[in-house]
């Protein structure tokens, strides 16, 4: 019998996350569009951002999937048809820099307190709020090094909550999406 759900999680040799600025027009729907020519090809998205550019009339996705080299040609070429889309850029082989903002919110046993600070101290994660016995830290750091930090404080913590904003990246020196 055949398993798509193990299938689906087999990727191929070639397959590597790749980031993708988008530029569209910021008007209803355009995220869906994107969205749905993603979903109707059976390409993931693992992150998508979203926020307005300094033109009200554009927003700027940030958008992470798991694809070989070639259906990432095939995206930008299918994103470029679509009527909101202004600009495409695979910021992936570019030199860029990429960060992620996480907020945790866990509950420190007393006797692991001094060694869960020292570890916020090293990984430089900010404590925001202290309530009900509940500890919330926010972190802004690149995506692998947030993993790092959860690994160092989940044996040491009860983690309650975890909310990920996804990596935004931004291509060093002359190279821009139109505007």
């Amino acid at each position: 019998m055949y398993n798509s759900l193990h299938h689906r999680n087999f990727k191929t040799i070639n397959e590597m996350k790749h980031t993708i600025a988008i530029l569209v027009q910021n008007e209803s729907g355009a995220l869906t569009r994107v969205s749905s020519m993603f979903s109707t090809r059976g390409f993931n998205i693992d992150s998508l951002s979203v926020a307005p550019t300094k033109d009200s009339m554009t927003s700027r996705l940030t958008l992470v999937t798991d694809v070989s080299d070639e259906q990432m040609d095939q995206i930008v070429k299918q994103l470029y048809k679509l009527i909101d889309v202004i600009d495409v850029l695979d910021i992936t082989p570019l030199d860029h820099i990429e960060s992620e903002l996480i907020m945790v919110k866990l509950k420190i046993p007393e006797d692991s307190l001094n060694s869960i600070k020292t570890i916020f101290y090293d990984f430089s994660a900010e404590i925001i709020n202290e309530k009900d016995g509940l500890t919330i830290i926010q972190m802004l750091a690149e995506p692998k090094r947030i993993n790092e930090f959860l690994k160092s404080i989940e044996s040491l913590s009860d983690l309650i909550a975890i909310a990920r904003s996804g990596p935004l990246s931004i291509v060093k020196g002359d190279i821009n999406l139109s505007l």
